[in-house]
């Protein structure tokens, strides 16, 4: 199979890109003396997960609970749910439990960890600590950390296992340093909430941290015992711009078919058939110095970048691609029908658009296998 024989939008995955990526991030944690548990929230993928493992636990994070189903049935059993705890999702987790799970939930609430001591059947727990990301969590210093952990470590149903903390904010920073930075507060900040709970007679095995730019970036991983991070395996244009990768280890991208051009227009414009859907409407990089609109252009067989042109505005279903640094437009190398493939913004965003990865080992056409997604709640 060739990618002539795709019906486009089609989301391309380089196995060879992600190999390498998640081979590098997995070295770089392990130097560091902890483990990587690969968060899957944007791969869903069990394929891409038996890659991301390799060399480690083989322990994952997900985002939902349809994810952590979906991993334990292809018997990826030690899974942490990385999202707060909803009562009304105990029962669900308790099944998951009794289907096998090794599975781990958080939480930040004095009355859901009431109810998860009472109701949880078999649940490892962590609490979710604030390092300054102001989404979910607790700040470390807070007196109910220790009445939660005391809540949790009594209960018969459940064990409790330590703290969770994720540096969210550590994307608003612009260079390496403020991102080594923002490594040291998130590992600080979450071993000082370990060292207040074992202080108080409770054990606290896990530790646990993680962003892809903060696991990039950490320098010291003393008392963590694993890191969560995930976007590093695909990479996108918003990573690369705040100088988490470099733009040449993307590994996915949305093929598209020309459609149009427009050379009529005030600098020209090309058309193809990948819109707001199937690109996202995510516009990230518009606060990074170099704003790639919804996504930058590449030779669909290569993947090297075409320079000069961007997809610079989306309908539904429309890219409108133009040179918006005042360049020309190569109508020649992209003719009516041709194909292109396009690098986005926020990859995580992009893939949820699509059931499937068409896997492509580096240069070439050849569709060598297709992965499918897990994808819903």
């Amino acid at each position: 199979m060739n990618l002539r024989d795709l019906d486009t939008p089609a989301l391309i995955l380089d196995r060879t890109r992600l190999q390498a990526n998640a081979k590098t991030m997995t070295d770089h944690i392990n130097r560091l003396g902890a483990n990587l548990r690969p968060h899957m929230k944007t791969a869903k993928s069990v394929e891409v997960a038996h890659i991301a493992t390799q060399g480690n636990t083989g322990g994952i994070t997900v985002s939902t609970l349809k994810e952590a189903e979906y991993f334990n049935a292809a018997g990826m059993s030690d899974i942490t749910y990385a999202v707060g705890m909803a009562p009304g999702k105990i029962g669900r987790a308790n099944a998951l439990v009794a289907a096998g799970a090794d599975l781990t939930v958080i939480t930040d609430n004095l009355i859901v960890a009431q109810a998860i001591a009472q109701e949880g059947r078999g649940l490892n727990v962590l609490i979710e600590i604030d390092c300054g990301d102001k989404r979910g969590g607790m700040l470390a210093s807070d007196a109910a950390v220790i009445k939660i952990a005391r809540e949790l470590a009594a209960a018969p149903g459940v064990l409790f296992r330590g703290v969770l903390t994720h540096a969210g904010h550590s994307y608003d920073c612009r260079t390496t340093d403020e991102l080594a930075d923002m490594a040291e507060h998130e590992r600080a900040v979450a071993v000082a909430a370990a060292e207040r709970i074992v202080a108080a007679g409770i054990d606290c095995p896990v530790v646990s941290v993680g962003s892809t730019p903060t696991a990039r970036f950490a320098r010291n991983l003393a008392g963590v015992t694993e890191v969560r991070a995930g976007v590093y395996m695909f990479a996108d244009l918003f990573q690369a711009g705040i100088g988490a990768c470099t733009k040449d280890v993307m590994a996915i991208s949305v093929l598209a078919t020309v459609i149009g051009h427009r050379p009529d227009l005030d600098g020209g414009k090309l058309l193809i058939d990948a819109g707001g859907l199937s690109l996202s409407k995510d516009r990230s990089t518009a606060a990074l110095d170099t704003d790639c609109g919804y996504g930058l252009l590449a030779d669909a067989h290569s993947g090297a970048l075409i320079p000069g042109i961007a997809v610079t505005a989306v309908n539904q279903e429309h890219g409108h691609v133009t040179a918006p640094g005042g360049g020309t437009i190569p109508y020649d190398r992209l003719a009516v029908g041709s194909l292109v493939r396009i690098y986005v913004n926020h990859v995580c965003m992009t893939a949820a658009a699509y059931g499937a990865y068409h896997v492509v080992d580096g240069e070439g056409g050849d569709i060598v296998e297709t992965w499918e997604r897990c994808n819903g709640w």
